[in-house]
């Protein structure tokens, strides 16, 4: 195995909790103390913006970046500076490399602006600067893309290319193939990196997976003092410095860093939080942008199961993107139809009474068998909820309506009605109103199957035994025969549908017994 080193984002990547804005006198204080404790590559901030400020690690130059490096500055130390392909600044603000400036120059772009980031970082290897690849939450990249990127950058002969995990989403299994994937195709010769984020509280336990591979390459680990970033945070710099120390033979000095948090971080921490909470744990479960978080937990008007739904609801192309406006756009279509239902759940649950429960779903064998349905109905004497349709054979109690269409059908008829939170205009008949998205499910295909989420609710309000009548399942005749209406259905298989409702029906039975009376395709 060849060397293992860390990479200081303390001024950079942290300048994300106080705006860059550390100040002159703490900028050279954290530049020394790094220097001292050994930390073989310090990032000073971003190139980029058009003004210097004295007190930003944010730099229009290399000029402006050079100036704050410390002099006489250690030997051992390589000084890194980082340009953004979303916003680059001209090549001619990047200058020809000088002995006692920086040494690297990080380029960091997203996948589709992977073509620009190859030519700025050419044109960058010639200005003299070795050149470190970040691909940008490299989770988005397919397997053949992320081999087809680095074979791309390999003929730069880079100093170092990095699996990026921007959204703090990456679990063990994941990252370890990827690294493999990267380790495989990467010439000889250049490092691979590690940058990560701790919403899943993954950070460490990727590093140290890493390290203890023992590739045949140098490996660089980024981190930041006292975790400072973003989101959770990053990568606690002092902690895996120790980590490294005991069991690697390094000979990282822990005190400078130590003091870095007393007289510097301290102070903005109390100010900006970060580290880890249930919203940036959510962000990264639900592989959304961190900042959708920070806005919606700043509102402080959700609950932690409310802020999980809203999440849910964004849409794959934005989830990696972040503006203001669309996060507002999210967050009031979901407030229009967000209701808090605990105490319906609680009501419910007290007019059930402990009772089972008999669901008559509009498949045409409650009719064919419905001799069967009354047996079961005069011995056990069950709440009877309907659902989406009102059935003339069984005395019953309740109907259900998840679907607005089919609700505004029958709205009107005579029976109490269980609705879910996205029907609108609700009549004097609705009894209980139940928050929609808490009962949808992940799949597209089944996401808000009315039969499978009044089975949802029931579990919800804490029903253990439920009968089915009429759940027929879809046949080849791509229709679902009920009484008095047809269900809409879209031409996709019959059989892989009645296969993803027989699962999540087998799901639901780890938590109550459900019998079929009739007849059934998910049996």
């Amino acid at each position: 195995m060849d060397s293992i080193n860390l990479l200081d984002c303390t001024l950079r990547d942290g300048g994300y909790i106080n705006n860059w804005k550390f100040g002159r006198e703490s900028i050279d204080y954290i530049l020394r103390k790094l220097e001292t404790s050994g930390i073989e590559y310090i990032e000073i901030g971003f190139i980029k913006g058009d003004s210097p400020d004295p007190d930003s690690t944010l730099f229009p130059d290399t000029d402006s970046i050079n100036s704050v490096i410390p002099k006489p500055r250690s030997k051992n130390t390589k000084y890194v500076g980082m340009v953004d392909m979303s916003k680059p600044v001209p090549l001619e603000r990047i200058k020809p490399y000088q002995p006692g400036g920086i040494d690297l120059i990080r380029v960091i772009f997203k996948q589709d602006k992977i073509d620009l980031g190859y030519e700025y970082a050419r044109e960058i290897t010639k200005l003299g600067y070795g050149v470190m690849i970040q691909l940008v939450s490299t989770d988005t990249y397919s397997d053949d893309e992320l081999g087809h990127a680095v074979r791309k950058f390999n003929t730069l002969k880079p100093h170092s290319v990095y699996i990026v995990d921007s959204l703090g989403l990456l679990k063990r299994k994941d990252f370890m193939r990827m690294v493999y994937l990267v380790d495989h195709v990467l010439a000889d010769g250049v490092c691979l990196g590690y940058h990560s984020h701790n919403n899943l509280q993954q950070a460490r336990g990727n590093a140290e997976s890493l390290v203890e591979l023992g590739l045949k390459r140098d490996i660089l680990i980024d981190a930041c003092v006292f975790g400072m970033g973003r989101g959770a945070g990053n990568l606690n710099e002092e902690l895996f410095a120790d980590y490294l120390n005991e069991n690697y033979n390094k000979s990282y000095r822990i005190e400078p860093m130590l003091e870095i948090i007393d007289e510097c971080l301290m102070d903005i921490y109390r100010l900006h939080f970060w580290g880890y909470s249930v919203p940036f744990y959510l962000s990264a479960k639900n592989k959304v942008h961190p900042n959708y978080a920070k806005y919606y937990n700043d509102k402080g008007a959700l609950t932690e199961k409310a802020f999980n739904e809203l999440l849910k609801t964004i849409k794959p192309e934005d989830s990696h993107i972040f503006t203001e406006e669309l996060a507002e756009n999210y967050y009031k279509e979901y407030m229009r139809n967000y209701v808090d239902d605990r105490k319906a759940l609680e009501d419910f649950a007290t007019v059930i009474n402990n009772r089972e429960v008999l669901i008559i779903a509009p498949g045409e064998n409650h009719l064919l068998q419905i001799d069967r349905v009354k047996k079961y109905f005069k011995e056990v004497k069950p709440i009877v909820i309907s659902v989406s349709f009102e059935p003339t054979d069984i005395p019953t109690d309740y109907s259900f309506y998840g679907n607005m269409r089919k609700y505004n059908r029958l709205k009107n008829r005579g029976l109490r009605k269980l609705v879910t939170s996205n029907i609108r205009d609700p009549t004097d008949l609705v009894s209980f109103v139940f928050n929609y998205n808490s009962y949808l499910f992940e799949d597209p295909l089944i996401i808000d199957n009315s039969g499978l989420m009044i089975l949802k609710i029931l579990r919800a309000a804490g029903v253990k035994k439920v009968a089915i009548a009429g759940m027929d399942g879809y046949t080849e005749l791509n229709k679902y025969k009920i009484f008095n209406a047809r269900y809409d259905f879209t031409k996709i298989g019959v059989e892989e549908l009645n296969s993803k409702i027989s699962q999540a029906i087998a799901d639901l039975r780890k938590d109550m017994e459900i019998t079929f009376l009739t007849d059934t395709q998910y049996e």
